[in-house]
């Protein structure tokens, strides 16, 4: 009978989270990965291809994580309004739980070779990415801003301003402050109640 494999890929893929937060996508190699779990660097290549494998699925599990609790907040409350800024909130306190995953999600898929994801890689990436931006633009309708740019304001106070509010305490290594998830939500609010005069 084979022998259960020591290290599962949630485990090889939580240590590739931890050097992508510390060091950036370029620490996150296939040997430099297997020595943080102590795996031999050839039983990498049982679970990824290669090294685009591997940063594909590191970066596709972090985001999709995030995605699903992001879809399911802008769902959270009938009233459009609330929901926005519950958003908005979300994204902070997400952030705030999952810090490395959070500081791997401040760079870019391109960041994580996704010129070279395969086919399925990139199937997954733009799906989820669809599945958000079409929420927003659901929410965005509800809120009656469904012209391009009431469109555009509700991406800058769900998506940009928050990631803001995370980006600046996150790349310089602090935690972030305890109000962060107020700042986002008022940002969001303000935002969302004003339009074209």
């Amino acid at each position: 009978m084979a022998r259960p494999p020591r290290f599962d890929t949630d485990q090889i893929l939580d240590a590739a989270v931890r050097l992508a937060a510390s060091a950036g996508p370029g620490g996150v190699t296939m040997s430099a990965v297997a020595q943080a779990v102590g795996a031999p660097s050839g039983s990498m290549y049982h679970r990824f291809t290669g090294r685009p494998a591997l940063l594909a699925e590191v970066w596709l599990r972090s985001v999709e994580r995030f995605q699903e609790g992001y879809f399911a907040t802008l769902h959270s409350d009938p009233d459009p309004r609330r929901a926005a800024r519950a958003a908005a909130r979300h994204v902070v306190a997400w952030s705030r739980a999952h810090q490395e995953e959070a500081a791997l999600l401040l760079y870019g898929p391109a960041e994580f070779g996704r010129a070279d994801w395969s086919e399925e890689h990139t199937r997954r990436a733009d799906s989820g990415n669809q599945r958000v931006y079409a929420a927003l633009g659901t929410l965005a309708d509800s809120l009656g801003a469904s012209d391009p740019p009431g469109r555009d304001r509700v991406t800058l106070a769900l998506i940009d301003l928050p990631l803001s509010v995370v980006r600046r305490h996150l790349r310089a290594g602090g935690p972030l402050p305890p109000h962060a998830e107020d700042l986002a939500e008022e940002c969001a609010a303000a935002l969302l109640q004003t339009g074209p005069h």
